[in-house]
């Protein structure tokens, strides 16, 4: 089966230190590379407010996981998630398949731009120094109007 990308959110008590947080990190990183996995991205977001108390808490602090790799391996780092009695809440999103739906969009929006230009008669690619006046009143094609035609 063909890998996916997966983003792991999860928080931490507000008083866990720099070391604990990397260790952490590091168990991840493991059950990825023993599972044929990929972290593409570690981000430690820091101490911010929980929507709402989890526990006695309402601080914790974020750290974000971009993993490539098997649904298999994302749910053994849920299963080893819920046991860790480190983390507050965690949360597994796939989001490869809204990048694709997001390039899709934004291909059609593209293309209907160029059809747009090349039917008023300017080139299909908006070209150097074309842009907006100072007002920003001129009708250029811009994506905002979701292929309603201006």
């Amino acid at each position: 089966m063909a890998d996916r990308q997966y983003e792991l959110v999860y928080i931490l008590p507000p008083e866990t230190t720099e070391q604990q947080a990397t260790e952490l990190h590091d168990q991840v990183a493991a059950v990825v590379a023993r599972m044929n996995g990929q972290i593409e991205k570690t981000e430690n977001w820091g101490r911010r407010k929980l929507a709402y108390e989890i526990g006695h808490f309402k601080e914790g602090v974020y750290v974000l996981e971009v993993i490539n790799g098997s649904g298999d391996l994302m749910k053994e780092i849920d299963r080893r998630f819920k046991v860790i009695d480190q983390v507050i809440r965690h949360m597994i999103v796939r989001v490869d398949e809204e990048k694709r739906v997001v390039e899709r969009t934004r291909t059609k929006r593209q293309t209907e731009s160029e059809r747009r230009r090349v039917k008023r008669g300017l080139p299909p690619q908006r070209q150097p120094g074309e842009g907006r006046s100072a007002m920003g009143d001129d009708d250029t094609d811009d994506d905002r109007y979701d292929g309603v035609e201006v």
